[in-house]
């Protein structure tokens, strides 16, 4: 058992990253402090060390998760309801010297009510939407700090009223710094990615759009924990504009809280409001979560 403990240790310790890409200069004040913090032992201080058993870069072995989204969006007659189930795999492969190869695929489910010719009457058209692949590599620089970069593929397999139309290729760019100062659940973690099209029907819109989000996790007692910017839904459009655009910038103000219940399953709660919506992305969003791992 005490052999065990120390290897746990060990291990804890060598999983540690930390982030410092687009705004990492928002936490490099806490930045000094003892990393020997971040170690810890026991299935508890696990637990707490990585709350949602989603952080980009602690990837577990294994992940099945599903999520259930609810947004509203302007449309080019009404408010447009957009709900979403998507059912998501990630799998992560060891590639030792510190690097970490993970991946991802994505098949969302959705429904929709826009009113256009394809559906005068404004009812519920429900469908696959457009499923995506991705894969990164991550490194652990030490104990505080790691970073990773990575490519999806979005591909048009969504139903005629569910799809983009279009091929889209999206760079990621992210990091991670662990702030044992606060908890070793806490973390800041910024990330950057670009979605651009590059084939497709060429009726529909060219995509190209900045996608941010600085993420800041707050490990909280009893395993909850809260989470602010969680998702990369601050946009800036490049593209061509969309129903009710008056400008590049979508900014939201976006949290989340979740409980981490067992060492594999976490469940959560996401809410967005938009702060500036010159580029309406949505008027107001939920997100339920659940993560199983293994």
């Amino acid at each position: 058992m005490r052999n065990s403990s120390s290897a746990l240790a060990q291990a804890t310790a060598r999983n540690v990253r930390t982030l410092c890409g687009i705004t990492g200069c928002m936490f490099a004040a806490i930045t000094t402090g003892s990393a020997a913090a971040v170690a810890q032992t026991s299935t508890e201080q696990n637990l707490a060390a990585n709350p949602d058993a989603l952080d980009f870069f602690r990837p577990p072995p294994n992940l099945f998760q599903m999520t259930y989204d609810h947004k509203t969006a302007p449309g080019s007659v009404r408010e447009v309801t957009s709900q979403t189930l998507n059912l998501r795999y990630d799998h992560a492969f060891d590639l030792q010297s510190g690097w970490i190869l993970a991946t991802r695929s994505d098949l969302p489910m959705l429904a929709k009510n826009p009113i256009n010719d394809s559906n005068p009457a404004g009812d519920f058209v429900r469908g696959i939407g457009d499923t995506d692949v991705q894969a990164a590599l991550i490194h652990d620089i030490d104990q505080r700090w790691a970073f990773g970069f990575g490519m999806r593929l979005v591909t048009p397999t969504g139903d005629e009223l569910l799809t983009s139309g279009k091929w889209q290729v999206m760079p990621i760019v992210g990091a991670r710094l662990a702030l044992p100062e606060i908890n070793n659940g806490s973390y800041f973690e910024p990330l950057l990615r670009y979605a651009v099209s590059v084939a497709g029907d060429p009726t529909t819109k060219n995509i190209s759009n900045l996608q941010l989000a600085p993420m800041l996790n707050i490990g909280l007692p009893d395993h909850w924990y809260v989470t602010l910017f969680p998702s990369p839904d601050i946009r800036i459009n490049y593209g061509d504009p969309i129903t009710g655009q008056t400008g590049r910038w979508f900014v939201p103000f976006d949290f989340r809280v979740g409980k981490k219940f067992t060492d594999n399953i976490a469940l959560s709660l996401e809410i967005g409001v938009p702060i500036i919506r010159d580029y309406p992305v949505y008027d107001f969003k939920t997100q339920l979560r659940l993560n199983v791992t293994w």
